[in-house]
C-alpha cells in the first residue's frame, strides 16, 4: 500500500487499501501491524498536529510534507529549503526541524 501510494497514510487509508487486497480486514489488525512494521524499522510515524498520526516507508531522504485541508490527504514534499539555523534564537543549537505545507491537493483544486 504504502509503494503504490508514494506518500504517509492514515490507518484508515490502509485499511481501505489492504481490504482491495485481502478483502476483509479490521482497524486493529492494521494497528497491530503498523506498530510491528515500526518496530522493525519499516515504517516511520508522521505526526500531524491535531491529527491521528500517518505513516510512511522509513529510508526516505530528508523532505517535508503538504496537508490537504479538503481531503486530509498527506503528501510528501521533496527537498528542503535550506538551513534554519538562522531561525534560532541566540545561543540556541539547532538540532532538526518540520516543516509543514497546508492548502489545496491537485485532486481537490
Amino acid at each position: 500500500a504504502f509503494q503504490e501510494a508514494r506518500r504517509p497514510l492514515s490507518p484508515g487509508e490502509i485499511k481501505s487499501r489492504a481490504s482491495s487486497d485481502v478483502g476483509c480486514i479490521n482497524l486493529a489488525t492494521v494497528y497491530r501491524n503498523l506498530k510491528a512494521m515500526v518496530e522493525s524499522g519499516d515504517l516511520v510515524i508522521v505526526e500531524v498536529l491535531g491529527q491521528p498520526d500517518r505513516y510512511e516507508l522509513s529510508g526516505l531522504a530528508h523532505h517535508h510534507h503538504f496537508l490537504c485541508v479538503h481531503c486530509d490527504r498527506l503528501y510528501d514534499v521533496p527537498g528542503c529549503p535550506g538551513s534554519f539555523r538562522n531561525l534560532a534564537p541566540r545561543g540556541f543549537k539547532l538540532e532538526g526541524h518540520e516543516l509543514w505545507l497546508t492548502g489545496i491537493c491537485e485532486s481537490c483544486a
